[in-house]
């Protein structure tokens, strides 16, 4: 499925190959009307009836709406107010442009602008903070990019910005999921508050370790050796400054999703690895005559 927002090549313009390889069109058989095109979608997971809904819904003119309708008539077609509803913390802005930042694939990245768009409108957002987030993102998403026909350029993101409208800010969240290739989590505390909630959670917790005879946290822990990606990506980049993300992919057989989350992260100056404590430090004339001395001094013992 695609977006109408995202921009499409026109008969006769250039392709991603080039002005020289223009793009062609072809004619194959008559106009399809849309009840055909339902049939090639699968009823077993509801999405075919949910669309018949849709066009059952859309097919209503504005007299038969004003008939059936009447109050929303009123609000929406005679006083034109919008659509009701609250602005949402921007915690759901940040949570989301983190998430499109470090879990994003090729195939989604459009998409993973267009709903931080909507998000932006949905907690209130200023446009140029928007355009300031998604701008950056360019670069990181064009580094996905295997090969020169899927590049990710300045229009996708100008096309994916369109978005950021009033109308847009009820758009389904399990579309958002389908769109972006993320999955969306529902939160259920059941109405309660997140501290209460949390209580109750970890009460059940401590009366299935009791029965159990087992405790929850082990093996819930940061994973065995999972600190040395960082110090393998801060390497590579010191090898390889002008490297990008999809060579040290491909060279350190890291997954794209842990270079990109250490990529301008540079070391501690203290790690304690394999029963060692090792600090790095900055090197300097005054600290190499410092050595010199205490070699020389302890030479001389």
């Amino acid at each position: 499925m695609q977006g109408i927002l995202q921009g499409f090549r026109v008969v006769g313009s250039g392709s991603k190959l080039g002005r020289e390889y223009p793009v062609r069109a072809f004619r194959l058989g008559g106009p399809v009307e849309l009840a055909r095109l339902l049939d090639y979608i699968p009823d077993s997971n509801g999405e075919q009836q949910r669309l018949e809904g849709l066009m059952r819904k859309s097919r209503l003119s504005l007299a038969e709406a004003k008939e059936k309708y009447p109050d929303w008539y009123e609000r929406r077609i005679v006083k034109k107010e919008r659509r009701g509803r609250w602005t949402v913390k921007r915690d759901l802005y940040d949570w989301w442009l983190h998430r499109i930042a470090d879990e994003i694939r090729v195939g989604h990245r459009f998409y993973g602008i267009m709903t931080l768009a909507i998000y932006a409108k949905k907690c209130g957002i200023d446009e140029d903070e928007l355009r300031q987030d998604a701008f950056s993102l360019l670069k990181p998403y064009d580094d996905m990019s295997v090969e020169d026909i899927n590049r990710f350029t300045k229009d996708d993101v100008v096309c994916a910005l369109e978005m950021f409208n009033e109308d847009y800010v009820t758009f389904p969240r399990d579309d958002i999921a389908k769109l972006s290739g993320l999955t969306m989590p529902v939160n259920k505390r059941n109405w309660r508050k997140q501290p209460v909630h949390l209580q109750g959670a970890r009460a059940i917790q401590e009366i299935n370790d009791k029965a159990n005879g087992t405790n929850w946290r082990e093996g819930n822990g940061r994973p065995k050796g999972s600190g040395t990606a960082q110090a393998r990506v801060y390497e590579w980049r010191q090898q390889h400054p002008e490297g990008r993300k999809a060579d040290c992919h491909r060279e350190t057989g890291l997954d794209p999703k842990t270079v990109r989350k250490w990529w301008d992260c540079p070391l501690p100056a203290v790690r304690f690895e394999n029963g060692h404590i090792t600090v790095r430090v900055s090197p300097s004339q005054e600290l190499s005559d410092w050595l010199l001395d205490a070699l020389h001094d302890g030479g001389q013992e």
